[in-house]
Parts: structure tokens; C-alpha cells; sequence
């Protein structure tokens, strides 16, 4: 199967995530929920993958990637229809909760499949191409639902959205023969727990890296449609703020192999949480949209590094066999985050308002890249 084959179906998949995301915070917000429950909302769509995603990524190794891609399709679909014939703040929450469900079965899969094909030395590629792809997704699913928003409704905007995310899911079924059989051909499987894999230190700390990382992320997209639409901004121009951080994740991660190659990956991975945390400090001081546009562009370069080298270091430090159930696990430690930082900020954004979230953001975007730069440190320390 060719690479941008399997990155074109999950570029698919995750605009129709990415698009839903703004999509139901704006609805949320438009049926007068509060900070609180848009968070609360937002969280549905980790609640479950967190409990799913290491049997996820055991499926994907064992059972192979095909069928969980599919369900995983055809699941988002029917889930984001739920709001068109139910438009209720109880709607939205069952919606975003079997979105998640469906799409954490596509997503580990995709992520196992992608790091199956071609040998171990095209292995950064790959995953760098990965990361091209969900950076266009995440440009394109805001920047779409803010336009179908504004110029045709919400209801409008869900049907485009699942007409999306069915693609992938009838692809597969159409077009599935040259999915290899196991995404974990090359490893000899073993067997293990959890605990074993947060034994390995490596792998422990790339996790908490990754959930750092994702804190930054979905602070940014959780908060940026509060404080536009607290500014006056319309659908539209919020979905091309949040779409410029996306654009500048795209074009950051055409230097990313080069990068990681020149200063290794660690390395890389510390700027990039240095970067991002000295960001966040700006976004309360401006209200302008092109200033906002301008902020959320060198967010995406701080960040654009990120994810994929977070991923790439996952599956390398990965036990042999074992590389979809690591996945999971960073996914659950994702999932987590996401259900952690709407939660809590969303109650701080209630008590004192939107400029402490976005300081507070800050924070742990700079102390993850201080201990990160500590440990790296620690490793090449003879």
C-alpha cells in the first residue's frame, strides 16, 4: 500500500474529527452552555478512547488494521448525524462521545499501519508524512466548519462533515487487498502488560512528553472559538485562526526529518515545547484577527514538531510486537489530557476568566521543555 494512500484516509477521517471539535464547541455555545460545559462537552471525546486504546492498538496488532479502520469510519459517520435529528445540548454529548469512541479505533490503526510500511530507515518519513496530513486536516476541518457554519448552519455543516468521514471506510471495503496483514510484521510478537511498557524510562518519558504537547494543542483549540466569540469574531474568521496554527504545522514539518536528522530528536521536541509555552504568553494581550492569525501561525511552528516526533519516538522505543498496544498507551495518555484540561480549565475559565488559561497554558508548555531538555541531557551525560 502506498504511504499517501494510507495518509489520504486518515486525512479524511480527521477533518471530519478536527471540523467537529470547533463545530460543537460553537453549537454548544449558541444553545448558551458555559465555559464549564463546553469543557465538559469537549472531554466526551476522550472519555471512552481512554479506556479503549491500548485494546485498540491490540486489536490493530493482532487482528490487523483493515476492519478496525472501517468500523472506525463508518462509526464517525453515523455519530455525527446524531445532532442533525436531535439538536440538543444532550445530543451533542452522546455525538462527541461516540465520535471519539469510533475514531480511536481508526486512528492507532492508522498510526500501526503507516509505521509497517517500508523498511525501519523510511520509518521517520513516513511518519513525517503522516504529520503533513494531519496538519492539512486540522487546516481544513476548522476552517470548513466555519464557513459551512456561517453561510449554511450547523445542520448543513454535520452533514458535510459525515459524508467526509465515510470515504475512508468505503476505500477500505472497495479497495483493502494491499493492507498488509499484520501491522507488526517485522517484530516478533511478545507478550507483556502495561506496567512493563512504562517500565522502559524512554518510552515513559516520551508519553509524558506527548501529553504536554497535547495540552498545548487542545488548550488552544478548546479556548481560541471561547475567546473569539467572546471578541465578536464570526464562525469563519475563528476557523481560519485556529487553521493558521495547522498551516504552520505543515509547512514546519517539511524541515521536520531534516531537523531530526541535524539536531536529533530530542532535541527538536524540546524547542519545540520552548517555542510553543512563549506563544501562549501572547494570545490574551491581542484581539485583533490578523495579530490572533499572525500568534496562532508561530504557535503551529512551535508545535508542528511535536506530535509526529512524539509518535516516531513511540514506535521506536516500542517492544518488539508491540508497537499499535505503545500507540494506544500514548494515546490513553493523551485521551487523559483531553479529558483533564477542559475539565479544569473549563472551571478556571468560569471563576477567572480567559487570561489566566492561556498564561497557565504557558506554563506547562515551558516546564515540559525544561524537563525534557533535563533528561535529554541526563541520557548523553557519560
Amino acid at each position: 500500500m502506498s504511504i499517501y494512500y494510507a495518509v489520504l484516509l486518515s486525512v479524511l477521517n480527521q477533518i471530519g474529527l478536527k471540523g467537529s471539535k470547533m463545530l460543537v464547541a460553537l453549537y454548544a455555545l449558541d444553545l448558551h452552555a458555559s465555559p464549564f460545559t463546553v469543557g465538559l462537552l469537549i472531554s466526551m471525546y476522550a472519555i471512552f478512547p481512554l479506556l479503549l486504546a491500548i485494546y485498540a492498538g491490540r486489536i490493530s496488532d493482532r487482528f490487523g488494521v483493515r476492519l478496525p479502520m472501517v468500523m472506525g469510519s463508518f462509526g464517525m459517520c453515523g455519530s455525527l448525524l446524531i445532532p442533525i435529528f436531535f439538536p440538543s445540548l444532550p445530543a451533542l454529548f452522546v455525538s462527541a462521545s461516540l465520535v471519539g469512541i469510533a475514531n480511536i479505533f481508526f486512528h492507532v490503526s492508522s498510526h500501526n499501519l503507516v509505521g509497517a510500511l517500508g523498511e525501519a530507515h523510511l520509518r521517520t518519513a513516513n511518519f513525517g508524512t503522516l504529520s503533513l496530513g494531519a496538519a492539512i486536516s486540522g487546516m481544513i476541518g476548522p476552517m470548513l466548519a466555519g464557513f459551512l457554519v456561517d453561510r449554511g448552519g450547523y445542520a448543513v455543516t454535520y452533514y458535510v462533515l459525515a459524508a467526509i468521514t465515510i470515504i475512508p471506510g468505503t476505500a477500505l471495503l472497495c479497495k483493502g487487498g494491499s493492507i498488509p496483514a499484520r501491522a507488526s510484521e517485522g517484530k516478533q510478537a511478545v507478550s507483556g502488560g502495561v506496567r512493563e511498557l512504562l517500565g522502559i524510562g524512554r518510552l515513559r518519558s516520551i508519553l509524558l512528553t506527548s501529553g504536554v504537547i497535547l495540552t498545548g494543542i487542545d488548550l488552544f483549540n478548546f479556548y481560541m472559538p471561547i475567546h473569539g466569540r467572546s471578541i465578536g469574531l464570526s464562525a469563519s474568521v475563528i476557523g481560519v485562526i485556529i487553521g493558521m496554527q495547522a498551516a504552520a504545522a505543515f509547512v514546519v514539518r517539511f524541515w521536520m526529518p531534516w531537523t531530526a536528522n541535524r539536531f536529533g530528536e530530542m532535541r527538536v521536541l524540546t524547542w519545540s515545547l520552548l517555542m510553543a509555552g512563549c506563544t501562549f504568553l501572547l494570545f490574551p494581550l491581542f484581539k485583533e484577527p490578523l495579530i490572533l492569525g499572525a500568534i496562532s501561525f508561530l504557535l503551529g511552528l512551535g508545535l508542528g514538531c511535536g506530535q509526529p516526533l512524539s509518535i516516531i519516538l513511540t514506535y521506536s522505543f516500542s517492544p518488539p510486537g508491540r508497537s499499535g498496544e505503545a500507540l494506544g498507551m500514548r494515546l490513553t495518555v493523551n485521551k487523559f489530557t483531553q479529558i483533564m484540561v477542559p475539565l479544569v480549565f473549563g472551571s478556571l475559565g468560569n471563576a477567572f476568566g480567559i487570561y489566566p488559561i492561556f498564561w497557565a497554558s504557558a506554563v506547562i508548555l515551558l516546564a515540559g521543555g525544561v524537563d525534557n531538555a533535563r533528561q535529554d541531557q541526563s541520557r548523553t551525560t557519560p
